[in-house]
């Protein structure tokens, strides 16, 4: 290891999220996971990844890392939120279904640490957020927005989240909230499509990781802005990307748009 590695916790460790991540890190000669934080009373194994990062059940093993990386649940990332807080450690968080009393405290903790919170990792999904809210102040009040997204057959939820960050772009681009422009759906009469809307739709189908197109109609012409993932790795490896990124910053709250752009 060089002296410019960051050494990382991942907490979530035995999930999927933290599998990817930590064969995703063991790639990367800048990291070096030092431990995987796992469930208090689960069937772990006390070993985890190509690397054979040693496991532990509790958080505040987190102090043996430069930053923390959360993929788990609402309950256990406020308190390794917390464990980070206590150790002086900067923590990257991917966990939702926070509520707002969780966001609340998770607010308070930012004061003394910095935290970089995303719904979604992906470098590319990001940039093409990004440059939905540029395109969409661009081309003005009379351009139609409409989202078009496409996953597996298996997800659960419609549209995705990925789908409502975009739409949330545009809208803040026009200086709406999302909920009082979004059409999730059309069926049948539906009569003329107003002015400021933004519309939805959805496909499910086979083993698609995801697709998200943002469509930017005017008269005479269209852009189409489309990001295609083809490999569930792009969310770890900007997870991994974040926490190098964050690594010695002040305490305060950081998203994606802070490690891409520098805002």
């Amino acid at each position: 290891m060089t002296e410019s590695t960051t050494r990382l916790a991942i907490i979530g460790a035995a999930g999927r999220m933290g599998t990817s991540l930590l064969e995703n890190a063991a790639d990367d000669d800048a990291l070096e996971v030092v431990v995987g934080i796992v469930d208090p009373g689960g069937d772990a194994p006390q070993t985890l990844g190509p690397q054979q990062v040693p496991t532990s059940d509790d958080p505040g093993a987190v102090a043996d890392a430069d930053v923390a990386i959360d993929f788990s649940a609402p309950e256990a990332m406020l308190e390794a939120a917390k464990a980070c807080a206590d150790a002086s450690v900067p923590l990257v968080s991917g966990t939702t279904g926070l509520s707002d009393r969780q966001w609340a405290e998770i607010d308070e903790i930012a004061g003394q640490i910095p935290l970089l919170y995303a719904a979604n990792y992906s470098v590319g999904v990001n940039v093409l957020a990004d440059l939905v809210g540029r395109a969409t102040a661009a081309m003005g009040e009379d351009a139609d927005i409409e989202i078009f997204e496409a996953h597996h057959r298996h997800k659960v939820d419609a549209p995705s989240g990925t789908a409502k960050m975009l739409g949330e772009a545009a809208a803040e681009a026009r200086g709406a909230q999302l909920d009082d422009v979004a059409q999730w759906a059309r069926e049948g009469h539906t009569g003329e499509r107003t002015d400021d809307e933004i519309g939805f739709q959805v496909l499910r189908g086979g083993d698609i990781v995801g697709e998200h197109t943002a469509y930017l109609c005017i008269m005479g012409e269209r852009i189409e802005l489309t990001h295609r993932a083809t490999d569930r790795g792009i969310f770890a490896r900007g997870a991994l990307r974040a926490a190098k990124w964050l690594a010695g910053r002040p305490a305060g709250r950081y998203d994606m748009k802070d490690v891409l752009f520098g805002e």
